[in-house]
């Protein structure tokens, strides 16, 4: 499989090793001095760029029919807009805030346990924290708004925040601190006592395997995927 890498970053070079040693091959290294040129070679792109050069990368990729991963996030405004494009020309996408497999569990297990606590609204008030390294651009992260969102889903939260919260909001508290890869905390308090779900990365190595796996799962498809389609957990 030829891979065009749009960002070629920590990740970016994390997902080369892994690509390399699953017998893929590099045609396009692009982060942010170089062009497009090599992208019509790839059979698929993995983006994991920066939130300003995401849009210019996933359109790039639906115009010259070329499938795309993409896991940067911070771009979410500009979503529909590349879910239509993706439909209009015929194209494959996958979008995900996490491409780790234990990230992608935790999001199950956290639908699920608000979907439990839901009845006990008036019991348990739900907090949320984040922690990346410094180098992250966008707080909150992606993936605290995709757990923040499976709550509001499933209960009677309306929409997050950084700030103080409302009472029908649900606060996160994002940190940057140096060498953290990414850890997420769902937080249910009382006043008698304290329900904690968590997810500890150790380093970037899950989320590039996993990047690479939607990466070769999509290769012959159509359509708007998560990796809920490429773990079949739907």
């Amino acid at each position: 499989m030829k891979i065009a890498l749009l960002g070629y970053g920590k990740m970016g070079k994390v997902i080369e090793r892994i690509a390399l040693e699953r017998g893929h091959e590099i045609v396009l290294k692009k982060d942010g001095t170089n062009t497009f040129e090599g992208l019509s070679k790839a059979d698929v792109a993995i983006d994991f760029s920066v939130p300003a050069a995401a849009v210019t990368n996933i359109s790039t990729c639906f115009e010259t029919g070329v499938p795309v991963v993409s896991g940067t996030t911070g771009w979410l405004e500009h979503y529909e807009k590349m879910v239509a494009l993706c439909q209009q020309k015929d194209g494959a996408f996958i979008y995900g805030s996490n491409f780790s497999l234990g990230v992608n569990l935790f999001f199950e297990l956290n639908t699920y346990l608000a979907k439990m606590m839901a009845k006990f609204s008036s019991v348990y008030k739900v907090s949320m924290e984040e922690i990346h390294h410094t180098q992250k651009l966008d707080a909150p992260s992606g993936t605290a708004i995709s757990l923040a969102n499976d709550i509001i889903k499933n209960s009677d939260y309306t929409s997050w925040t950084l700030e103080n919260p409302s009472e029908n909001q649900i606060h996160i508290d994002a940190q940057r601190i140096e060498n953290v890869p990414g850890t997420h905390s769902v937080f249910y308090n009382s006043d008698v006592d304290f329900i904690e779900i968590k997810h500890l990365a150790h380093n970037r190595e899950g989320f590039a395997l996993g990047a690479v796996l939607a990466a070769e799962w999509i290769i012959g498809k159509k359509g708007v995927f998560s990796m809920k389609d490429v773990l079949d957990l739907k």
